[in-house]
């Protein structure tokens, strides 16, 4: 008998452009260690009723106190981590104020170009989501 699978957390996540950089995310510590102080793009949970602009919208406001601007969406992908799973939605977003926001939920940002990003430890589902934006 087949066991029944929980379904993934719906993430949306912002992959922020300016003047040909994107804005990452360090994760602060967590109790799970292969996510713990890893790089992200900034963003979080789907709540019930929400869509995943409204989400993102209120993930990055609450995390960072800042107001970005939505556009298509890029890419999304499916990962089991060993203690959850998540189906990441990734939006091409911009900003006209890219040093306005505030580290309320991360430990440290950087802007990078495309070809710099691999040098940060960034969650497992960020690198694959890497992998189909490049």
């Amino acid at each position: 008998m087949e066991q029944n699978q929980p379904q993934p957390t719906r993430v949306v996540c912002a992959v922020v452009r300016h003047e040909g950089k994107l804005l990452c995310m360090q994760r602060t510590r967590s109790r799970y260690p292969y996510i713990s102080e890893h790089w992200e793009f900034p963003g979080g949970k789907v709540e019930a009723g929400e869509s995943d602009h409204e989400a993102l919208l209120r993930e990055i406001r609450e995390e960072m106190h800042w107001d970005i601007f939505i556009g298509r969406r890029l890419a999304e992908l499916d990962y089991a981590y060993p203690d959850f799973q998540t189906h990441l939605v990734a939006y091409d977003c911009r900003t006209d104020a890219p040093d306005g926001f505030l580290l309320l939920d991360h430990l440290d940002y950087r802007w990078l170009t495309p070809k710099e990003l691999p040098t940060l430890n960034w969650t497992a589902a960020d690198r694959e989501l890497l992998a189909l934006l490049t």
